[in-house]
């Protein structure tokens, strides 16, 4: 009896764990066997790697094979374990330098030629190789720029299965990442090309400075979808961690794109308004994929047309909004994935949508019931509401608004004063603040308070949307430079809460 031992991860959302694979060839007839809750494309590793083996040129066990993945309680799912299991197999029979084998991590599908195939989630495997304190992985070249990514663990790429088992032996060596070249950045359209809308425009930059929802009403053509589309351009490049958290997401949806692999600008998604629920928030069978949500972590989700969203989707949004977070339980377990994202919701005042409001010919009923379908406690947790109107002829042909780079210049230093007041805290915007510690820890003076008891008096917000005001009060005070908020920014704040959908 001969034993053999390699490793690989399994990734669950962004998570990853490193699962050990044995490999027993012992008497018996020909046959592989797998144990440790192995799914579909799993149980049919066993044909590929036969196939990948002996068309290597290599000599396959004569008898029988049994492979255990552990932890035995652990799903795998996919088909990321190939490599690993062939050199398992390989090192019970003694075939390569175990030396070698166990200080290195292998992640990659196997074709039955031997040729090695890039999977999804290669960046938050190499993390989690990383945390785990492995000091080599393996990963297929397609994939090694996205591993590369990670620093302070050696990666290398093999084309194919003779490259790997060559490695093994120290007879070849593999190909390391190369350092990635300073391309330009892509660059979003810019904020001076929306004509008019000044307060519109001003809704953007607050929402930008302070992470805050915002929705916008109007008729077709004056600048919606053309002013959500700016919204990421303003907001702050991310942060190298952040990049790392956003990319390991695109990742495992297999949405990264081709050749340049960091995410290191906020993402922006626009799912089509036929959206399902699972396509929204995640799903899917087996191990659920991430949604649009988790996909426009750290960036912008923009709902146009949000009236003709299904009522079941809309409702959706309701825990990502307020956890950051979407926990996703399929047969293969659970799925986490971050989803703190920046909602833009786009509706025009009715279903005829008239250029002009005076040319409506929707009953009032029918208008009401068209935005009826965006519940008080969604629309609740939406900061800024603004109701844009039709661009005069002048504004198309003469005005000129500020251009984005300007627009962010503020942007960036209403944020750096919001994470540097909040830094001790761990909130790194005005947005993220909980309510506790917006009437407790740095409560405003009752001054500065009023228009909000008055307003919870009347019964004209929640105290979910009191504490939203705040947040935006916060926000208006950084972008004025003002060290405390006082009544005027608090009374804007709670003007932006009443408008949008009289």
């Amino acid at each position: 009896m001969a034993l053999g031992r390699a490793h690989s991860v399994a990734v669950s959302g962004v998570d990853g764990q490193v699962v050990e694979i044995e490999a027993d060839i012992g008497r018996g007839l020909p046959a592989i066997h797998l144990v440790g809750l192995p799914d579909t494309a799993l149980q049919e590793a066993r044909d590929r790697i036969r196939a990948a083996v002996t068309n290597s040129e290599e000599e396959w066990p004569d008898s029988k094979v049994i492979l255990a993945l552990s932890p035995a309680t652990l799903p795998k799912v996919g088909s990321v374990y190939d490599l690993a299991l062939v050199a398992a197999v390989l090192d019970a029979a003694n075939k390569v330098q175990r030396d070698r084998l166990r200080k290195t991590v292998l992640l990659g599908e196997l074709a039955l030629d031997g040729r090695l195939r890039t999977v999804r989630g290669v960046l938050p495997a190499v993390l989690a190789a990383k945390r785990a304190g492995w000091s080599t992985v393996v990963v297929p070249e397609d994939a090694l720029l996205e591993a590369g990514l990670v620093r302070d663990i050696e990666i290398l790429g093999a084309a194919n299965l003779r490259a790997v088992l060559g490695w093994l032996r120290g007879e070849r060596q593999l190909t390391s990442p190369e350092v990635p070249s300073s391309a330009p950045r892509e660059a979003y359209a810019d904020l001076s090309e929306v004509a008019g809308q000044s307060e519109a425009r001003w809704a953007i930059e607050v929402a930008a400075a302070g992470a805050h929802h915002l929705m916008l009403t109007g008729p077709p053509g004056i600048g919606k979808t053309m002013l959500a589309q700016r919204l990421p351009g303003v907001l702050p490049a991310l942060s190298e961690s952040e990049s790392l958290e956003v990319t390991a997401i695109h990742s495992v949806a297999g949405t990264l794109p081709p050749g340049r692999p960091l995410i290191d600008l906020p993402p922006f998604i626009a799912p089509h308004h036929t959206a399902t629920v699972s396509s929204l928030v995640g799903g899917g069978s087996g191990m659920a994929r991430p949604g649009a949500v988790s996909r426009a972590h750290r960036g912008v989700l923009f709902l146009d047309e949000c009236a003709e969203i299904g009522t079941k989707v809309l409702e959706a949004l309701r825990t990502p909004l307020e956890d950051g977070e979407v926990r996703i339980a399929r047969r293969d377990g659970v799925a986490r994935y971050p989803a703190r994202f920046q909602m833009v919701l786009a509706a025009n005042p009715c279903p005829c949508a008239p250029a002009r409001e005076a040319d409506c010919v929707c009953a009032p009923t029918a208008r009401r019931k068209y935005l009826g379908k965006l519940s008080g406690p969604l629309l609740d947790r939406v900061d800024l509401r603004v109701r844009m109107q039709s661009v005069s002829t002048g504004a198309l042909i003469d005005e000129v608004g500020e251009t984005t780079e300007v627009v962010r210049e503020r942007v960036a230093r209403a944020r750096s004063a919001a994470t540097e007041r909040w830094r001790e805290f761990g909130w790194i915007s005005n947005a993220e603040v909980p309510g506790p510690a917006l009437r407790q820890r740095f409560r405003l003076s009752r001054v500065a308070l009023a228009p909000v008891e008055k307003a919870l008096r009347r019964g004209v917000i929640t105290a979910r949307g009191a504490d939203r005001a705040l947040r935006v009060a916060w926000t208006l005070g950084d972008l004025a430079g003002a060290d405390i908020p006082g009544s005027d920014h608090v009374t804007t704040a709670l003007g932006f809460r009443d408008r949008g959908l009289q």
